[in-house]
């Protein structure tokens, strides 16, 4: 699907299919953390049973009031125990599947948000 947003200042999601996302018009085909600030980084994990502590604990290290966890082609939460690091800092984190995730990144970004998404992109 192709996105069309408003005219943002922001690094902003353009499109995304499967096993890939358009990130201010680059082909990115692995999962990933974009943030409102513009930062951009590979997120070190390819499927949801990859994900650990350390995983939640890199995205508390980063200046949001909100992180966006795209959880893959379908919503799945992480485990309460991976959230303490983002809890003890008081950064709130919303779960949803990667294609929602990517919407709502680019509302809440083109808002002013200091906003992070960290994208699972599944390749299988």
């Amino acid at each position: 699907m192709k996105l069309q947003p408003d005219i943002i200042s922001v690094q902003s999601i353009s499109g995304y299919g499967p096993g890939w996302l358009g990130v201010s018009g680059e082909k990115v085909t692995s999962s990933v953390i974009i943030g409102s600030g513009g930062e951009r980084r590979s997120w070190a994990c390819s499927r949801f049973e990859d994900l650990s502590l350390a995983h939640f604990a890199e995205l508390a290290t980063l200046d949001a009031e909100l992180i966006i966890f795209g959880s893959g082609k379908r919503i799945r939460f992480p485990q309460p125990a991976w959230l303490q690091p983002l809890i003890e800092k008081r950064t709130g984190i919303e779960t949803m599947d990667t294609e929602a995730a990517c919407r709502t990144y680019n509302i809440l970004a083109a808002e002013g948000r200091r906003v992070i998404a960290a994208l699972l992109l599944e390749n299988t």
